[in-house]
């Protein structure tokens, strides 16, 4: 017997599994791509990110939670069928589930004048200074 047929005899019991790997993937992706986010709206909008901090982190945790578990029970319902594998939308449920944070950080990249996914270097004279470290100017003894 091999692998493929094993998957289908026992496909209620694979589907839980993919779908639980969607879920997990779904909040890998979307939370490190929206703790990123955060972190550049506290960057570039320091006093609008303190105001209101707690509203952007709930909605950030809201759409993460939303967007994973709406992958991982669209993949669950993409696999119920083994006549029909694979699946039409199991197929467009993973493509937009691994899009979405490339594409949320590429816009977001675009819109703080980041550039591309690719860094390039700054022509000459249009350096940016670097940040301090958050060192404080007194030193520690």
């Amino acid at each position: 017997m091999n692998a493929s047929a094993f998957v289908m005899v026992h496909l209620t019991y694979f589907r839980m599994g993919i779908a639980g790997c969607a879920l997990l993937s779904g909040l890998v992706l979307n939370g490190l791509t929206a703790w990123w986010l955060l972190r550049l709206v506290s960057r570039n909008a320091p006093p609008l990110y303190r105001e209101y901090r707690y509203w952007a982190i709930g909605a950030a945790v809201l759409i993460v939670l939303l967007t994973a578990a709406g992958g991982g029970y669209l993949t669950y319902l993409g696999l119920k069928d083994p006549q029909r594998l694979p699946d039409a939308l199991s197929v467009i449920v993973a493509t937009f589930m691994l899009a979405l944070p490339f594409a949320v950080s590429l816009a977001a990249r675009r819109a703080a004048g980041i550039g591309g996914i690719f860094p390039v270097d700054e022509p000459a004279g249009k350096e940016r200074t670097p940040r301090r470290s958050g060192g404080s100017l007194r030193s520690r003894t």
